[in-house]
């Protein structure tokens, strides 16, 4: 602790925020607005340009790609994203680098100054961390601020700031707790992030009525893809051909989209990221919509060099995805059948190291993923949420699926795997973002200079 009874290390932040609030979730706006107000965020834009992203699924691989397409642009950037994977620097990245402890504890410490004084406001985990990115962000005033809501939309703390551009990439039944079973009335808490005449980008051809329903009651021009928008090259459903570009080389998809007056504008010849090809061009179209204009070869290096680690990311022959929604899955298993499809002449199982939480739709994500798994090992979360290895080994064998082994955590589940793996097999470690943090961790203990992780392949 400091001299003023402040904590002085990230950890110890960290351990102090999680213990602060009652509860872990706790939306609304106006705790959050108040505070914000505090610290100056609603007196001026935090960056020259804002681009909010909400949805079910592909919420982080279209920031990741908005912030890779804004740098290849020569812009100044900054991106808030969560959870993080293995170290909580992961959520705020300025310039393209995560942000140090010292300006993490910079930013918690202002907001707690500002959470005081008048009198003191409760809040959240989040709801601390997302406010001193704000304010971090806002200091540096960047050209492309690029932010994810945690969760719905409406009244999650990131949207306290207005954005210049609204994407909403899916919409798809997750946190049941929180924003119930209704599809419509879900699809209308993410469209929440929209702003009165202000572009709202539509990243996906099955969003429920209500999304667009709401875009138009604010006068917010609409950009769906499918009809403002669209990519051919790579489809990015389950039957998806391996990518080609016009002269038949690998990794070229063309993208259409329209400016701001409607008008169609387009790009040829672009890189395959390895991220669903729906989240390319909705980031493309959502920037083409805050600069003006895109470079056709900035876009193409972007989307060849961009990374996320925790989707669909490959070391060796190990696959490790976040995917824990049968919305989810049912991409991920579109992905590696495409893979097998082009690697037919490979032998070998493919295996899955599955953990997830209780509040997740176990049978859905099994469902899912059975047609291109051959046998699962399934392992123990630990935590008030976590679900047992035996629990969902009941599961699977319910659905008819073969277990090879349980396990009491991902560790022992790896290290199981690690002995008896054959060389042709391949492991798909899914089912959470603590399932796929572990396997990182890993990894990155393994690290003989503890160096950088891979990124996604």
């Amino acid at each position: 602790m400091d001299n003023d009874g402040l904590p002085t290390t990230l950890d110890s932040w960290l351990a102090r925020l999680e213990a602060a609030h009652p509860v872990g979730i706790d939306l609304g706006l106006e705790r959050v607005a108040c505070v914000a107000q505090r610290l100056g965020l609603t007196e001026r834009p935090i960056a020259r340009r804002v681009i909010t992203v909400a949805g079910t699924n592909g919420k982080g691989s279209t920031v990741a790609m908005l912030e890779a397409l804004g740098r290849a642009h020569g812009l100044s950037t900054a991106a808030y994203t969560s959870p993080h994977l293995v170290r909580y620097n992961e959520r705020l990245r300025l310039d393209a680098s995560e942000a140090s402890d010292e300006v993490l504890i910079e930013g918690f410490v202002a907001v707690e100054q500002a959470r005081l004084a008048p009198s003191p406001v409760s809040l959240t985990y989040f709801e601390v961390g997302t406010l001193a990115a704000l304010w971090t962000i806002a200091r540096r005033q960047p050209d492309l601020a690029v932010l994810e809501v945690g969760l719905g939309g409406r009244l999650d703390a990131v949207n306290v700031v207005d954005p210049d551009v609204a994407v909403v990439t899916t919409v798809a039944q997750d946190h049941a707790a929180f924003l119930g079973n209704d599809i419509a009335i879900i699809g209308r808490e993410k469209a929440g992030i929209m702003r009165t005449g202000r572009p709202a980008v539509l990243g996906s051809r099955d969003l429920p009525s209500s999304v667009a329903d709401h875009a138009r009651s604010l006068g917010a021009p609409i950009f769906a893809l499918g009809e403002a928008f669209a990519h051919s090259g790579r489809h990015a459903g389950p039957q998806a051909a391996p990518c080609a570009g016009p002269d038949g080389e690998q990794g070229g998809w063309s993208w259409r989209g329209s400016d701001a007056q409607g008008q169609p504008v387009g790009l040829e010849r672009l890189s395959d990221p390895g991220l669903p090809l729906d989240n390319a061009a909705s980031a493309l179209q959502a920037l083409w919509l805050a600069l003006g204009e895109l470079d056709p070869d900035a876009c193409r290096q972007a989307l060849a060099e961009v990374r996320l680690p925790g989707r669909m990311q490959w070391r060796g022959n190990w696959c490790l995805d976040v995917g824990h929604n049968p919305h989810a899955a049912n991409y991920l298993a579109g992905r590696l059948a495409e893979r097998r499809e082009v690697q037919r002449d490979v032998q070998g199982r493919t295996l899955c190291l599955i953990g997830m939480l209780e509040d997740k739709d176990a049978e859905g994500v099994i469902a899912a993923l059975s047609p291109v798994v051959d046998a699962w090992l399934p392992v123990t979360l630990e935590g008030d949420r976590g679900r047992s290895a035996a629990d969902l080994a009941a599961r699977i064998e319910h659905q008819g699926g073969t277990i090879l082994h349980h396990a009491d955590s991902v560790d022992d589940g790896a290290d199981w795997l690690e002995s008896c793996v054959e060389p042709a097999d391949r492991v798909l470690v899914t089912g959470s973002f603590f399932t796929v943090a572990a396997i990182l961790a890993r990894w990155s203990r393994q690290s003989s200079g503890g160096g950088v992780i891979e990124g996604a392949t």
